[in-house]
C-alpha cells in the first residue's frame, strides 16, 4: 500500500506517453492505457532503459476505453492488487477530422462522443472508489477549448462535453476529495495537433516531456 499507483488513460502516444514515463521515473507505479498495443511496448522499453534505483514500474492495459467490461474488470484488478489509485490521467482523445458542420461524418461524430464524451462518464463513476480510497488523490483532464470554432464541429463539442463533466465532477469533491485539477497544457508537437495544423512550424511548439514534468509537479 506505500506504493503509488497511477492509471493513464491514453498512455500509448503523445502527452498520455510522456506523463506515464515521467511518473514512472518519479517513482510511480503507472497502470498505462490504451488500445495500441505497439506504443505501450514503445512506452515500456523506454522507462526499462533509463530506470534508475527508485523508479516505478509500468503494468500495461492494452485495452479500449469504450469497452464498459473491460473498463469495469480493470477497475476491480486495481482494488484488488492495491486497493487504491492515487492518481488518474485522462488523456485519452479521439481527434475527428477538420470539418463543416454539415459535412460532419457520421462515424466520426459518433467516435468523437463515445471516446472523448461516453468513455468520460463511465470511467469516472468506477474509478472514483478509488481514488477515495487513497489519501490526497488526484485526477487530472486535460482541457483544449475548441467548442465553437471553426471546423472543430465534432472535437470541440465532445472534448466540451468531457470538460463538463469533469468540472461538475470538480465541484462536487472540492470540499470532501478527489481533487479534480483541469489544465490547458500548451501547444506541443502531438500527432493530435499535427492533424488539425499540418503545416505548422513544430519546432515553437512546447517539448512533450518538459510539459508532462510541469504538469506532474503540479500533482
Amino acid at each position: 500500500m506505500s506504493h503509488r499507483i497511477a492509471l493513464v488513460t491514453g498512455a500509448s502516444r503523445g502527452l498520455g506517453s510522456a506523463m506515464a514515463e515521467e511518473l514512472a521515473s518519479r517513482g510511480w507505479h503507472v497502470v498505462a492505457l490504451a488500445r495500441t498495443v505497439g506504443g505501450l511496448e514503445e512506452l515500456d522499453d523506454r522507462v526499462k532503459a533509463k530506470r534508475q534505483p527508485g523508479a516505478g514500474e509500468l503494468t500495461l492495459a492494452p485495452m479500449d476505453i469504450t469497452n464498459d467490461d473491460a473498463m469495469a474488470h480493470l477497475c476491480r484488478s486495481i482494488h484488488d492488487r492495491w486497493g487504491k489509485l492515487d492518481l488518474w490521467v485522462h488523456a485519452a482523445i479521439h481527434a475527428a477530422p477538420l470539418t463543416p458542420a454539415p459535412f460532419l461524418d457520421k462515424k466520426d461524430w459518433d467516435k468523437s462522443l463515445s471516446i472523448n464524451a461516453r468513455a468520460t462518464g463511465i470511467l469516472i463513476p468506477m474509478v472514483e472508489p478509488l481514488l477515495q480510497a487513497a489519501d490526497q488523490a488526484t485526477a487530472l483532464f486535460l482541457d483544449d477549448p475548441r467548442g465553437g470554432e471553426m471546423y472543430f464541429s465534432a472535437y470541440g463539442a465532445s472534448k466540451a462535453a468531457q470538460i463538463a463533466l469533469a468540472r461538475s465532477w470538480q465541484a462536487e469533491t472540492g470540499k470532501v476529495g478527489p481533487r479534480v485539477l483541469i489544465e490547458n497544457p500548451a501547444p506541443m508537437p502531438t500527432a493530435t495537433r499535427a492533424r488539425f495544423y499540418p503545416g505548422e512550424d513544430r519546432t515553437l511548439l512546447a517539448d512533450i516531456r518538459a510539459e508532462a514534468a510541469r504538469l506532474v509537479n503540479l500533482i
